[in-house]
């Protein structure tokens, strides 16, 4: 019963596929007349942009291109005239844009040569010579034999020998870490310069101050000569106190002023008190 079964599902199955394989072959016709009519309708479009631009209408040009890109996008032909037309507008960074998009998507070198050398224009255009060289090293790539792309790439490296790109910052992290180390050791050096010009401040306090205060004092005495004989120095009075020699002759002047007027008491007791002659009335 089992094996009877799976007789009867096979049938079923070849059955159904050999129903689907002419489905399935219709279909992909339908596939290819769909992509052929749009290749034919992006091909007139291209045609009648051409005459636009021919025509000074870019407007009308710009449209009819983006519409035929639309329609067959893994052409080439559509963004290389988009590009081309953006570059005579001036519209540098969108025509970039149209050409790195037709260097993806071409297949044969001639076309590959064509996007990459009109790329290079762009980047000269820019100024960016490290990517222009690149973009006609690739054209020649594609067509070695192209003397315009060969002149192009000789004139992008003479400009990028005389215009060197500035480093990239993090590249590698060597010109961040340089950056910083030097960042660093000009910090530090900054910094032992102001401790100097502090310490040198402090000095110059001390020794100001050292000098005001040496304003005040008497000059030292100079060094006496050899063999000259030393004097015997007074002794300097205290401040506010009396020497010796000073008490002595306070002293002296006072018993003598004491003398004198014991002496003028002496004199009047000798002398006697005066009697009165005249009556008292």
């Amino acid at each position: 019963m089992i094996a009877k079964t799976s007789v009867i599902l096979r049938k079923y199955l070849g059955l159904m596929i050999v129903m689907l394989i002419p489905a399935a072959g219709f279909g992909q016709e339908e596939t290819d007349a769909l992509a052929l009519k749009e290749q034919r309708e992006a091909a007139t479009l291209l045609s009648d942009a051409s005459l636009q631009i021919e025509k000074k209408n870019f407007a009308i040009a710009e449209a009819q291109y983006r519409e035929a890109i639309d329609l067959n996008q893994k052409s080439e032909v559509g963004k290389l005239n988009l590009g081309n037309a953006y570059y005579d507008e001036n519209m540098n960074g969108t025509a970039m844009q149209r050409f790195k998009q037709a260097a993806q998507v071409a297949t044969d070198k001639a076309s590959k040569h064509k996007a990459f050398h009109n790329l290079g224009n762009t980047f000269m255009k820019d100024k960016m010579y490290t990517e222009a060289v690149a973009a006609y090293k690739n054209a020649l790539r594609n067509n070695p034999s192209d003397d315009e792309s060969r002149y192009n790439l000789a004139l992008a490296k003479e400009l990028l020998e005389k215009n060197p790109p500035p480093p990239t910052p993090d590249e590698n992290g060597d010109d961040k870490d340089q950056d910083q180390e030097n960042k660093e050791d000009q910090d530090k050096k900054d910094q032992e310069n102001k401790d100097e010009q502090d310490e040198g401040d402090k000095k110059d306090d001390k020794k100001e101050g050292e000098d005001e205060k040496d304003k005040g004092k008497p000059d030292e005495p100079k060094d006496k000569k050899e063999g000259e004989d030393e004097q015997p120095q007074q002794p300097q009075p205290t401040p506010g106190k009396l020497s010796p020699q000073q008490v002595k002759s306070l002293l002296e002047a006072m018993n003598n002023e004491e003398k004198k007027v014991q002496d003028k008491i002496n004199a009047k007791k000798e002398k006697g008190v005066k009697v009165k002659t005249d009556k008292d009335w």
